[in-house]
């Protein structure tokens, strides 16, 4: 068994620290955004004004537009498209967009502009790639915004003679729907992209340890590989050595250096020897195994923190699966067994048990069990640990990095609390037996 704490602990908080930066925006896709919007903006002057022909502020509606352009165009000169903005230079750019759109809005209209629910937009790309931190800040400077431009002089442009006055109750109105959509839009795309970002960060994390796990098991093969490689060489050395000893067999000044050259060639040889013959043929029973044997093998490691570890087997060995040596599955069910420990007040029992249609491991603690809450939430990457004196088993990237180990492997896990007059909680593992037995012929 491997030391799973010091990997699973490293993992999360690499992850937990880079996950913002991970997350940080992009400037071109920012850049194509704002082309799009000075586009747009210019496109809908243009229609009103010489189209419509409605009474427009066109050099003050232009000089807006054209300032966000000239911002756009000196950043894409300025910067690479593959430069990233760190979290206070993504707020200023989304901080001017809100502003420029903003004033826009309140030259022609206010709230009663139809466009102003545009508005939610730079919010929304913030809330979906910023820290929170500033993601509030800038909800907070929109919402300030739509509350001047509830009260701006300027009329909504329209046709001559003609003037739409907005009661001031669906002013309110609209800004209640401005603010409210914002409101929900932003805390939405927050928890679908941090959510999303949790997840890749921790199956990212997942594939680390399996590899790790993976790459430990593949060390004899490539001691094999080695022994192969230098067996040549060592055997063209003592020929020559066996050469030089037949030549050189009167002559007293390099005898005995031949001869130690030779004897010690021979001896590389059989290390080299013993080597090769340990990898080939304990191949078979390292990487195949009894399930009572692979059980046996992650429960050990367990035995030695004060808690009683019991093995309870319900089926016969005789016709026990045997399966390849899987790392997922180790490192899963060690984990599971890991935390089991951690929580119980004395005992942990790890009960197995199999028949012709599946294989059940179940591991019980005598710990407080889990809080109502926590239950439905089990497995979440980067969820809050809980106090160990709280509750039982750790919530944290380990156990979703078991878990999703355990399910990749064709497992179906149950976590609940024991029976109410017995404490604790347990952890139900199960897969189809036909699963278990294929492993071993993969």
């Amino acid at each position: 068994m491997i030391d799973k704490p010091g990997i699973t602990d490293k993992t999360e908080s690499y992850t937990l620290e880079d996950r913002h930066s991970s997350r940080r925006l992009r400037l071109q896709t920012l850049v194509r955004l704002r082309w799009l919007a000075v586009g747009g903006q210019a496109m809908t002057v243009f229609i009103v004004a010489f189209w419509l022909k409605f009474p427009l502020p066109l050099i003050a509606s232009s000089s807006l537009i054209a300032a966000l352009a000239w911002v756009n165009f000196y950043l894409t000169i300025r910067y690479p498209p593959t430069h990233r903005l760190e979290a206070p230079a993504a707020f200023a750019l989304l901080g001017f967009d809100l502003l420029q759109l903003c004033a826009l809005l309140f030259i022609t209209g206010g709230l009663a502009n139809p466009f102003a629910a545009l508005v939610c937009v730079p919010v929304i790309i913030s809330f979906a790639s910023q820290p929170i931190r500033y993601s509030t800040a800038l909800i907070g400077f929109a919402m300030v915004c739509i509350t001047v431009l509830a009260f701006s002089p300027f009329p909504l442009p329209w046709f001559d003679g003609v003037e739409i006055n907005v009661h001031n109750v669906m002013q309110f109105g609209v800004w209640c729907s401005i603010a409210s959509t914002m409101a929900f839009a932003a805390f939405y795309a927050y928890r679908v992209s941090m959510e999303a970002s949790q997840l890749a960060d921790a199956l990212a994390a997942t594939e680390l340890v399996l590899q790790r796990e993976k790459h430990l098991s593949q060390l004899d093969g490539l001691a094999a590989a080695a022994a192969h490689e230098l067996g040549t060489p060592l055997a063209t050395i003592s020929v020559v050595a066996k050469e030089m000893e037949r030549e050189l067999k009167n002559d007293d000044r390099f005898r005995e250096d031949v001869m130690l050259l030779r004897s010690q060639s021979e001896r590389c040889r059989d290390i080299l020897r013993r080597l090769t013959t340990l990898s080939s043929e304990g191949e078979a029973h390292m990487r195949r195994l009894p399930l009572s044997s692979m059980i046996e093998e992650i429960v050990a490691p367990h035995r030695e923190f004060g808690i009683t570890l019991e093995l309870i087997e319900k089926s016969p060995r005789k016709d026990e699966p045997v399966t390849d040596r899987n790392a997922g599955i180790m490192y899963g069910l060690g984990n599971l067994i890991e935390n089991a420990v951690d929580y119980a007040r004395e005992k942990v029992i790890v009960t197995v048990e199999h028949d012709h249609d599946k294989v059940l491991i179940v591991i019980e603690d005598d710990g407080n069990g889990y809080a109502p809450e926590i239950l439905t939430r089990i497995g979440e990457p980067y969820m809050t640990k809980r106090q160990k004196e709280d509750t039982a088993g750790g919530l944290g990237l380990g156990l979703f990095i078991a878990k999703t180990l355990l399910e990749r492997s064709g497992a179906s896990l149950i976590f609940e609390n024991r029976d109410p007059e017995s404490a604790g909680a347990r952890i139900r593992i199960e897969w189809p037996r036909m699963l278990i037995d294929a492993n071993s012929t993969k």
